[in-house]
């Protein structure tokens, strides 16, 4: 419980959901603390999971030993696969035990030196590489002979891991996302996808009907932004879906919205890249990450009514956005901000801030540059230096987005074709020469590789969305469909790129 707090140990932690901390190294570490806090002289050592050493989740716990040990000794020993984790030169990285979780040794030292009010002093040291050089390296040192570093504690995070804090002090002026969007969650958890969720309103409800043996009510039938390019629908009875959401889901069921998506942890250890948009609710277990939690963060809210109701019955609304942040943004721009967009000059509005941090996050120079920050809570945006530059990247905000929705009037202008007349059906995916294969037979033909590659979160959306329909037909509209998706993704990285050009950071 100790842990379970913001650093000075005086504030309950702002964690929605602080499960990491239960996690069994995490309560043999204050097992171990609680005996070493009676001494006044003691070492703790364990090889444990290195995930405590950056994740946001447990920095209340660092503050609380820093305030019990004098000195922290930790070799982060890498290796993992959850995270795809590589040597800083590219080389493979690999893990000390036959697991997936990385793992770190860790020295916690108590010397009875340090005065009550001081935190003790953090030492660290990566190794990466494969697993015979590591078992080389640790049988030849020792805790005197490793090129340890010290790291400076710095509030209110105290990494365990070396962070680049000139780079952070300038990331840091800027403002998150789940501070300006004030009204957030997580997406919605079924716990029973395979019933609860599909692409035919037919076959949900009678996957429904038999399984719960219950007449079904095809009202509760929604839209669920199930992952990139690939909405489905949902039996969205509160009563049986398990975690509706239901607070923040409301505002995309009674009236037309938008919103960011987004994750708060990264565990990928490539280019930060989870972002993304919809227009309806989303899975939180899938729409852009099947590896992290991913959020959702609505432009506008609704008022609280009973019941729910058509999106074409209620348009009064509000934008969920923080009006502290709002102000500041339009002092800097020298605008006026309305709570609609408005055709008059001298305005900007919702969406034009929806768009401005679209285009941020997809800018690669930007990723690049944060991606340490990026990985370890929600992205943090800068605030637009003037209205030149604010407009040039709402422009491409805003095509990103209608590209992403699939909305652009260019996704109907199709760069491929399906030459080939057959049965349609998904068998054996396969790309080859700009052709992707769906059998023998049939193909779409001149896909560029950039579009069949392109990883949006955690997933390759040209290759993800035609694995999900193995073994089913692919019908007229799915055929559209998908050079619809090949479109945007090959619009994406263009666009990415002239961001780079025009934003410079």
């Amino acid at each position: 419980e100790d842990y379970k707090k913001e650093p000075g140990g005086k504030e309950k932690l702002k964690e929605r959901n602080p499960k990491w901390i239960n996690d069994d190294y995490v309560k043999f570490l204050r097992y171990g603390q609680s005996f070493i806090e009676k001494n006044s002289k003691s070492v703790l050592a364990f090889i444990n999971p290195h995930g405590f050493l950056d994740n946001p989740t447990f920095r209340g716990m660092r503050w609380n030993l820093l305030k019990t040990y004098d000195k922290f000794y930790t070799i982060d020993l890498h290796g993992n696969s959850k995270k795809k984790e590589v040597s800083p030169d590219g080389s493979k990285d690999e893990n000390v035990f036959d697991i997936m979780q990385g793992v770190s040794i860790n020295l916690f030292i108590k010397s009875g030196k340090k005065k009550a009010d001081e935190l003790g002093k953090v030492f660290h040291y990566d190794l990466y590489g494969k697993r015979d050089l590591k078992y080389d390296f640790l049988f030849e040192n020792s805790i005197q002979t490793v090129d340890y570093k010290e790291l400076e504690n710095i509030s209110n995070s105290y990494f365990f891991v070396k962070k680049d804090f000139d780079v952070q002090n300038i990331y840091d002026e800027g403002f998150l996302v789940n501070e300006l969007f004030e009204a957030n969650s997580v997406g919605v958890v079924t716990a029973s996808d395979s019933i609860l969720i599909n692409s035919s309103k037919e076959l949900l409800l009678k996957n429904v009907a038999e399984y719960y043996k219950i007449e079904v009510n095809q009202d509760v039938i929604r839209k669920i932004s199930y992952r990139p390019f690939d909405e489905k629908f949902v039996y969205y009875d509160t009563k049986i879906v398990e975690r509706s959401r239901e607070k923040v889901m409301q505002h995309f069921l009674k009236g037309e919205n938008v919103g960011l998506v987004s994750i708060r942890r990264s565990r990928s250890i490539s280019d930060w890249n989870e972002v993304f948009v919809s227009k309806e609710m989303i899975s939180g277990s899938t729409c852009i990450s099947s590896l992290d939690i991913n959020y959702v963060f609505p432009l506008y809210l609704y008022p609280e009514i009973t019941g729910l109701t058509s999106k074409d019955e209620n348009t009064n609304r509000k934008p969920n956005l923080n009006k502290e942040i709002v102000q500041k943004i339009a002092d800097k721009l020298g605008l006026k901000f309305t709570d609609e967009k408005e055709d008059k000059a001298g305005t900007f509005a919702p969406i034009d801030i929806l768009d401005y941090i679209y285009a941020v996050l997809h800018c690669p120079s930007y990723r690049e540059k944060y991606k340490e920050f990026l990985k370890i809570d929600f992205p943090r945006v800068p605030y637009p230096q003037d209205a030149q530059t604010f407009w040039q990247s709402v422009k491409f905000g805003s095509e990103l987005r209608l590209f992403h929705l699939l909305e652009h009037p260019k996704t109907d202008q199709f760069i491929t074709n399906y030459p080939k007349t057959g049965s349609n059906l998904v068998v054996k995916i396969r790309y080859e020469s700009g052709k992707v294969r769906i059998n023998e037979e049939q193909y779409f033909d001149k896909v560029p590789q950039i579009a069949w590659e392109f990883y949006i979160g955690g997933y390759q959306p040209a290759q993800k969305w035609l694995k999900d329909r193995k073994g089913r037909i692919l019908t007229a509209e799915d055929i559209e469909h998908y050079q619809k998706i090949i479109v945007a993704l090959t619009e994406t990285d263009r666009l990415m790129k002239e961001i780079d050009e025009a934003a410079g950071f």
